[in-house]
This record gives C-alpha cells, structure tokens and sequence, in this order.
C-alpha cells in the first residue's frame, strides 16, 4: 500500500498546542490537567497518568451509569427506592437516607451528586444491579468501553481500596462523556446545595460560588487521596474541563482549579480549520461508480492553539492508495498532519464525504488494468 501526499494551504484555522510561549502554571497538587472539552485536548498536564485514588469522583461513573439507566427506561426518576442497611450505615459524606423512608431516584440522585451521599449512591447502585459488588462490575465494563485504561473499580462511593484507583487523564474524559451524553441530566451538578430530611447540605465545589462561567463538575476527599476537584468552565462556545488531585486544603483545590482554568482562556484560542462535510480534497477511487470522492471530516475541525500562531501551521493531506471500492461514507481514506516548525505536531484522519458504490464488470476490468501498471 502505498500514499499520494498532498500540500494544502490553510485558509481557516482550527486546532490546539501543549507550548503558548507561556508556560503551564505551576499547580500545588499531586496529578493535575487541563483539558479542551470540544477537541479532547490536553493543554497542559503533570502526571496525568499516574495511578490515584480517585475518592469521590468516583461518584462520576455512579452517574453516568444511573443516567444511562434513565435514557434507557430501566430507572425512573420518581421510582422508589428501598434503603439497605449498607447504605443506611454509610460512612462518609452522606445525604442521610432512613430505612423504610421513601426516597426517589430523582432525590438520591441529587444527594449523591450536590451532597456527595456516600448512602445515596450505593442504594443507586443497588436499584441498577442488586448489590454494589455486580455495580462495580458495570462500572469496570462501562470504564472499558469509554478507553478509560487506567481506571478500575470496587465501589460505587470513592471508599478507599487498594484495587480502586484511576489518572487523571481517565477522569477528564469520564466527565467529558458525562456532560455530553446527559447535557440535561448534568444541569444537578450547577445547583449550590440540597435539602434532604430536613438538613441542608452545600455543593463543595467553591468555584460555583467564586467564578459564574463554572458549571460542574465534582469534589472529592479522603485522607489518603487528599482534596480533589474536576471543574468545568464554559466561557462563550468553549468548554475547558480541569483536573487536579491531591491538593492540600479544599481552598487550595479550588484555587488550583480556577489558575488552569483561566490559562487555558486566556492563552489559547478556539480555532475552526473545516466546517463539518466540508470538502478540503478529492482522492482518487478505482473500481467505483466515480473516480473520485470528496474527503474531510463529518464534524467540524477545531482544536485549541495558542494565541497567536494558527497562520504559523501547514497542512499536510496523505491519502490512502490505492483506495478500492466500495468506499461508504464515513470510511477512513487518509490522514491529515499539522505542520509546525517542519515537525509534525498532529496527526487526524480523514473520512469519505460520500459513499462510492462497486462499477460494474467493465469499469472494474479497466481499472485492475490500470492498478496492473501503477
């Protein structure tokens, strides 16, 4: 297999960078990141791969699962659910459920998510799986199919265990899912405090109170983990989302927070290179009702840049040759790089913009005898 390179000039622009000129702030925390929501990005990270104990952000997966549950009719928000003894006992943080006290999942879901209710999400867990321990297997296999590699479970709270741990790195995402998949159910996680059985609880995300662009997303603490905070900022069309671990004090996570959250605004631009089904270049096709299919992306191409350096980039179109049909839409038939200083910066693939069917007998027959001496 062989490639046809082509050289494009960029005339919109569209994509993000690690180096600003200005370096990443220094962050007092014990893993941390910065991610660009609409891209996947990573601004700027230290140890984003380091294995942790995630605490209550674990709490994020309990989420997605029991909101997943919801779209698919197998959990109702004003479906009530009984209380275990487990999750009466709870230790923790708690929203303070009673046995034999009706509680929806409307309400546990908001007392685990604004109250962190250790109690609330296990009787989540058990509504979705009968016990924590099967939820905890669905858990694995939903952190499986999200590519979260370095993530595994053993609970639905955040209790420590030695088995339980994840990376920042698997973290942003996990929240990135989260907020685009259930973009409503994620509304819970701006409200600033909850009442449940008479007691009045804060959300103990300070950045709600300190900074109107902030969101969501999720606290959470233990003696081991130390003070950790994933926050969401929207400002304008962008979304940053950041990570940091193993803070000191519950001031300083938020601090931290708020420092590489304004970074990231401020020193990087949200640039659009193609709008989605744009045609950015006709590839060759042999054996096919046409000998050409229109290439780019079926979403629109933005990634975040530093300031001041999207016309610095070149272009670089690879196509995948020789390119047989049948081509479906959607299919990958190259790859796209970004060029920057003469050094590849980034590498994206691009896909067939329309479906390309088998020629008949005759077209095929002359096109195998044009392959024979290519």
């Amino acid at each position: 297999m062989r490639f046809v390179v082509f050289l494009l000039s960029l005339l919109t622009a569209s994509f993000a960078i690690g180096q600003t000129g200005v370096p990443a702030p220094s962050v007092a925390a014990r893993s941390w990141l910065l991610l660009d929501f609409g891209s996947g990005q990573l601004l700027a990270s230290a140890a984003a791969d380091e294995r942790i104990e995630p605490a209550s952000l674990t709490k994020l997966m309990t989420a997605y699962l029991a909101f997943s549950a919801l779209k698919q009719g197998t959990l109702k928000l004003q479906q009530t659910v009984p209380i275990s003894e487990k999750a009466w006992k709870a230790s923790g943080s708690r929203m303070f459920v009673e046995p034999n006290k009706p509680v929806t999942v409307d309400e546990l879901l908001h007392g685990m998510i604004i109250q962190s209710g250790n109690d609330a999400s296990i009787a989540l867990a058990e509504a979705m799986a009968g016990s924590e321990d099967a939820f905890a297997q669905r858990m694995n296999s939903e952190a499986q199919r999200l590519g979260l590699t370095g993530t595994h479970f053993m609970n639905a709270t955040g209790l420590p265990n030695a088995q339980h741990y994840s990376t920042a790195r698997d973290l942003a995402r996990l929240a990135q899912a989260l907020i685009r998949d259930f973009p409503v159910n994620y509304a819970i996680y701006s409200q600033k405090e909850y009442g449940y059985n008479n007691i009045t609880q804060p959300n103990r995300n300070r950045l709600l109170w300190l900074d109107p662009t902030v969101d969501g997303v999720k606290t959470g603490h233990t003696e081991s983990a130390g003070y950790c905070l994933i926050a969401s900022s929207k400002r304008g069309p962008r979304r940053l989302l950041s990570v940091v671990l193993g803070a000191d004090s519950d001031a300083a996570r938020a601090q931290e927070s708020q420092k590489l959250l304004n970074y990231g605004f401020q020193y990087f631009d949200a640039i659009r290179f193609y709008t989605r089904n744009q045609t950015i270049s006709e590839f060759k096709v042999f054996k096919g009702t046409q000998n050409k299919v229109k290439v780019g992306f079926l979403d629109d191409f933005v990634l975040s840049l530093p300031k001041g350096i999207a016309d610095k980039f070149k272009v670089q179109l690879t196509s995948q040759q020789p390119l047989l049909a049948p081509v479906p839409q959607g299919q990958r038939v190259g790859t796209l790089k970004l060029i920057l200083d003469d050094k590849v910066w980034g590498e994206y693939p691009v896909v067939a913009l329309e479906t390309v069917p088998v020629a008949g007998i005759f077209g095929r027959a002359w096109d195998s005898v044009l392959l024979y001496f290519k």
